[in-house]
């Protein structure tokens, strides 16, 4: 099995990889944990998606250190679209998640994962991803579903895919919340000036997805109706191709998404404030023995 972790903006927010802050006293980023938790669940091999320029930064930090896993890179650029699409004037953001993951249809030959690589999932949500892709046939596809409460900061607003589940445990539709407080009358999503509460046990999306081989079909046809449009979108310079829309199109088509919840606590760096909240969580379960210190010692 196969782990693709979307890393073609992580260069960019931290100004390249060699001043991302470590997150451990060995010096580990939170992706580490992230393979180290999937090779423990049964993956063999690491895909990233990365811009070109960043490849060397990755094997100095990260590529360098892993082992036991094969790594693999792909490439998210602007210019990687179907034939006869063309790029609006003026346009430099990249297409999305969606589109990253498609950057790396030529490697995806097997069951994947895909994650991305600024966020903590924990070991059990990677754990049961894992064990659903050892037997997952075409067209069945999986997501970790945490809790909201386990994946919000206090420290700013912070974007979720609302998901509704059916009685059997499959996604049924995911609503995307841009804007999600922590409030003094608790988790609150936020459009323009209405506040609407939200439950904190409601099951949300933070991109663990779980896929067979053939949902690079699905997205190379996704995006290139989407980029083919992009002209008439609402925002021809910004509009961006997402992972969620891509799976909607798939259960369209009669796919199926197997909602796997999870109890795992979600963190990452959203914020400059988060970091030291992300240190001590990586710190405590260094300590009670659910990572070992190194990990790829």
């Amino acid at each position: 099995m196969t782990l693709v972790i979307m890393a073609a903006g992580l260069g960019s927010r931290y100004g390249g990889m060699k001043q991302i802050d470590p997150v451990s006293e060995a010096g580990e980023f939170i992706v580490d944990y992230s393979i180290y938790d999937a090779k423990r669940a049964g993956f063999d091999r690491v895909v990233f998606i990365i811009k070109p320029e960043h490849r060397a930064d990755f094997e100095e930090t990260i590529g360098r250190r892993i082992t036991g896993m094969k790594i693999e890179y792909a490439y998210q650029t602007l210019d990687d679209i179907p034939d006869g699409a063309k790029i609006p004037e003026g346009r430099v953001k990249p297409w999305g998640t969606g589109h990253a993951v498609y950057a790396a249809r030529e490697l995806l030959n097997d069951n994947f994962a895909v994650i991305n690589a600024d966020d903590f999932y924990g070991r059990e949500s990677i754990a049961v991803v894992g064990e659903f892709l050892k037997n997952a046939k075409a067209g069945q596809y999986c997501m970790a579903g945490f809790r909201l409460d386990n994946t919000v900061t206090e420290h700013g607003s912070v974007s979720r895919g609302i998901c509704t589940v059916d009685e059997n445990g499959e996604l049924e539709s995911i609503v995307e919340r841009t804007k999600i407080e922590v409030t003094d009358h608790g988790i609150e999503f936020i459009e323009g000036d209405e506040r609407s509460p939200l439950k904190p046990d409601a099951t949300v999306s933070m991109n663990l997805w779980g896929f067979t081989p053939e949902f690079k079909d699905v997205l190379a046809k996704g995006f290139k109706n989407f980029v083919m449009n992009i002209d008439s979108a609402p925002r021809p310079l910004k509009d961006e191709y997402y992972l969620p829309t891509a799976v909607k199109e798939a259960m369209a088509d009669g796919a199926t998404v197997k909602v796997l919840k999870t109890t795992s606590k979600w963190f990452g760096v959203t914020y400059r404030e988060d970091r030291e909240q992300v240190v001590a969580s990586i710190k405590e379960l260094t300590d009670k023995g659910e990572y070992k210190k190194g990990l790829w010692r």
